[in-house]
């Protein structure tokens, strides 16, 4: 694993608020929450690499996310059992009030890959 990734018990809910408060990180948990892992190339499009490198460390180093390096890239993973163990339904909660609200769905549908919409 990459370094900064906080132990289950470290992550801090202001943290997690903090990292989920951006359209573009919202978009990448919304892509995450259907499972599996992303090369983190794939997830956005449209961004520079050091704009992409930012959005991963702050959801990284927050405790949202499993970041691992798989030869040249690194993929990329939501840490809901850590998150939901934390703090029960605050994944699910944000996850359908982004659905439900249509101009939250559309920031968040910006920038992502159309693969993954």
């Amino acid at each position: 694993m990459i370094a900064n990734h906080p132990e289950r018990g470290q992550i801090r809910l202001e943290n997690v608020l903090t990292a989920l408060g951006n359209p573009l990180r919202l978009a990448v948990v919304r892509t995450l929450a259907k499972g599996g892992e992303h090369p983190c190339g794939t997830l956005l499009q449209g961004l520079s690499k050091s704009t992409l490198t930012h959005h991963w460390r702050v959801l990284r180093d927050s405790g949202v996310i499993w970041q691992r390096p798989d030869g040249r890239a690194n993929l990329l993973s939501l840490r809901r059992e850590d998150l939901d163990a934390r703090f029960p339904g605050l994944l699910d909660s944000l996850l359908s009030a982004i659905e439900s609200d249509g101009i939250t769905l559309e920031s968040t549908q910006k920038h992502i890959s159309e693969q993954h919409l």
